[in-house]
């Protein structure tokens, strides 16, 4: 299965600034996590429009093929979900360090 959003064959990776070494870290060794989420999602979000352009397509006429519609249906849903585990687990680690005591 392919990686639709890009974690596990990323060519830069991704690491936390406390990682890089040294206290002056610079965000040129690699994206930040800003970076990868945001081009994820912008990804995501171009999955989801080729469905439904391509459902669009399949409704109007301009296409027949109804496998490469379920396709990027089935592709653009696997992102989206993906997508909505990551977030679930930054809120789960936010709401983490809310109840941690200093």
């Amino acid at each position: 299965m392919a990686d639709p959003l890009g974690f596990i064959s990323g060519s830069q990776p991704v690491r936390p600034s406390f990682l890089q070494g040294g206290a002056s870290t610079s965000a040129s060794d690699g994206a930040s996590f800003k970076d990868a989420l945001i081009s994820n999602i912008k990804r995501v979000d171009d999955l989801q429009q080729q469905a439904n352009r391509a459902m669009e397509d399949i409704a109007t006429g301009k296409r027949d093929d109804l496998e490469g519609v379920i396709l990027a249906t089935q592709q653009a849903d696997s992102a989206f979900r993906m997508l909505q585990a990551v977030r679930n687990r930054v809120m789960e680690a936010y709401d983490e360090l809310k109840q941690t005591r200093v």
